[in-house]
Order: C-alpha cells, then sequence, then structure tokens
C-alpha cells in the first residue's frame, strides 16, 4: 500500500486538486484507491461523491479523515494506494496520526512571496518530526498555478529549487481543474492533445512517487 500526505499549513493553493488528481490517475490504472478527506471542507469527498456516479469504473472509495482515531480503521485492506487530503492550514502536531503512516509528502506551493514564507514556515516544522528528520519520510514540494514564460515563475521555480526538500513538479496554472473538480473528474480521464500536454506536467511527480514510495527502489 502506498499512503500519499498532501499537506500545506498554507490554505488555497491547491491541496485538493493534487490530492483528487492523485487519485483519480491512481483509480484509472486499475489500483484500488482510497481517498481521505482530512479537511473540515470535505471538498474530496464532494469530488469523490460525483466521480462514482461520473465514471463509476474508476470510483474513488472516500474516507472521513476528520476523525481522528477511527479514519485508519475504515480504510478497506485491499486498497493499493491512500492519498490524504489534509485540513487546511494544519501544522506538524495536527498532522502527526498522518505523518506516522504516511510514505511520502506533498507539499503544494503557490508563486508568491507571501505563500513562500507560509511554506518556509511550515517545512521547518516539519523538518523536527522524527521520520523525516532521520530520511525515512520523503517530503516533496509541489510548484502550482505556475506561468512558466512570467519572470515570477522562473524566479519561484528557481529559489524552490535550492530548498533542501526535492521539487517534484511544476504544474501550470490552467482553469481546467476547476472545471473538472465540479465533475468529479481529472485531467487523466481525457486523452485530447491539449490535456496531454498537461497530463505531462504531472510525469515527475509521479515518477517521484513511484520512487520514493517504494523506498527509493525501482517501481516494479
Amino acid at each position: 500500500m502506498l499512503r500519499i500526505l498532501v499537506a500545506s499549513s498554507k490554505g488555497g493553493v491547491g491541496k485538493t486538486t493534487v490530492s483528487t488528481t492523485l487519485a483519480g490517475y491512481s483509480a484509472i490504472s486499475g489500483t484500488r484507491t482510497v481517498l481521505v478527506d482530512a479537511d473540515p471542507q470535505g471538498s474530496s469527498t464532494i469530488w469523490c461523491e460525483k466521480r462514482a456516479l461520473a465514471v463509476p469504473e474508476s470510483a474513488v472509495a472516500v474516507v472521513d479523515g476528520t476523525r481522528r482515531k477511527k479514519w485508519e480503521k475504515r480504510i478497506p485492506e485491499d486498497a493499493q494506494v491512500v492519498v490524504i487530503d489534509a485540513p487546511a492550514g494544519a501544522m506538524t502536531d495536527d498532522l502527526e496520526p498522518f505523518l506516522e503512516i504516511a510514505d511520502a509528502v506533498v507539499t503544494p506551493v503557490l508563486p508568491s512571496v507571501l505563500d513562500l514564507e507560509a511554506t518556509v514556515r511550515f517545512l521547518d516544522s516539519l523538518a523536527e518530526f522524527p521520520r523525516i528528520k532521520r530520511g525515512k519520510l520523503p517530503l516533496g514540494l509541489v510548484a502550482n498555478r505556475l506561468k512558466p514564460h512570467t519572470q515570477a515563475s522562473q524566479q519561484v521555480v528557481a529559489q524552490l529549487q535550492n530548498w533542501p526538500c526535492e521539487l517534484a513538479a511544476q504544474l501550470r496554472d490552467s482553469q481546467a481543474y476547476v472545471l473538472l473538480a465540479g465533475l468529479g473528474k481529472c485531467l487523466f480521464d481525457y486523452h485530447s492533445e491539449t490535456v496531454r500536454s498537461q497530463q505531462q506536467d504531472w510525469e515527475p511527480l509521479l515518477s517521484w512517487l513511484r520512487h520514493k514510495g517504494s523506498g527509493g527502489k525501482p517501481a516494479k
């Protein structure tokens, strides 16, 4: 079982978009997938419910992760991939139950000074968590909503590449994510040329998760 925690102390960075896209990709690939919605807003839960109606052949099971002591027991035993959408604004103490069982942590970052500063504080907090401190829990950054040809986005990417944790992916800004979320779908449900170019943005993250989630061993 691969357990992916998507977390950030900053709201509005695309945490749920990353969570639902990863879960959708996994389900479409034929993997038994569970999305643990630990955010009280319940956006991931709504997405899963809509997906079950729109594309039942690749539905994603959802578990209420807001109940600290009960959510883990509700994950089906045959689950192969578990994506955890952490609560917005959570810091390390709030995330401890998820950090204890996660195989990888993914943190989205927006290209703005305020978001970078908030992420630094969050990462400093995470760095003290024992599993991360010992190098047992990999942490990857996702630069989100980039405008690749702008100087601001280029500067942010350059800055993130110099941070101690890995920059696992660079996702360009697109309204497609908002539209797809409302349908219970994700980029990987479609195959047009335009969508395929955006799907390529995700391949570095997917590759990173395959590698890190297997303990650094080549994925089978």
